[in-house]
């Protein structure tokens, strides 16, 4: 049996993400483990929100030189509520969203919130899960949302290029878009899980768009082995 060894590498990319995890006001990470191993940082222990959980995916993915994050950390709440408090909770926040339609409606079992229902936008899908994972007492968030636009423009993938080249958070130079029907395919590489990130928002707030197949790869930048000072004056 062979045992993996653990490069100086991946200690410092794992210290990286640590540091970050421990700045982030979003994260209590005093039970979360990080691990790394080429390029990829897997995430463990507890933590008592499913905001939460999901912040320090986040963070992680924004650290440079990660490639890609496995999040097994558990939500383990500090104290449980019930399920009809979180639908209640959940029916509020989905009306206080005037873009999410009134269709949308929000099952709850065991702390564990599906959606469901009809949108003409994909952003409009995202924007509802976004509406409930910040709920006190939700462990995690099922989005059976379904996207069924209108129309579909003649000329979205040209939409779609123009605003991936206009979003200042992202290099587009180097993705590729393929519009078959409602379904856009993003190909091609980034430097970041935030750029990859962007590309996905920016594809999935076009007119007439279903589905995005995200199939870009992040390719940090060979110089991300640095080590930051301790300190900044």
């Amino acid at each position: 049996m062979t045992t993996a060894s653990v490069t100086g590498t991946d200690v410092r990319l794992r210290d990286f993400v640590v540091r970050q995890l421990d700045w982030d006001p979003e994260v209590d990470d005093s039970a979360v483990g990080v691990s790394a191993k080429d390029g990829v940082v897997t995430l463990t222990g507890f933590i008592d929100t499913y905001a939460g959980k999901l912040a320090a995916e986040r963070v992680a993915k924004r650290v440079r030189g990660v490639r890609a994050v496995a999040n097994d950390i558990t939500v383990r709440l500090k104290a449980d509520r019930g399920d009809v408090e979180i639908a209640t909770d959940a029916a509020r926040a989905l009306k206080l969203r005037p873009s999410i339609p009134d269709d949308v409606q929000a099952a709850v079992h065991n702390g564990h919130v599906t959606l469901t229902g009809k949108v003409e936008w994909l952003a409009q899908k995202d924007q509802a899960e976004e509406a409930i994972r910040h709920i006190r007492g939700v462990r995690g968030v099922r989005n059976h949302i379904d996207v069924a636009p209108q129309s579909t423009l003649r000329d979205v993938r040209r939409r779609i290029v123009q605003a991936l080249h206009l979003n200042a958070d992202l290099d587009a130079r180097h993705i590729e878009v393929t519009v078959g029907h409602d379904r856009v395919t993003l190909t091609g590489t980034v430097r970041s899980w935030l750029q990859r990130e962007a590309a996905e928002r920016a594809a999935g707030s076009a007119p007439g768009i279903r589905r995005v197949d995200n199939e870009i790869m992040v390719v940090p930048s060979e110089s991300y082995e640095f080590e930051p000072p301790d300190e900044i004056c």
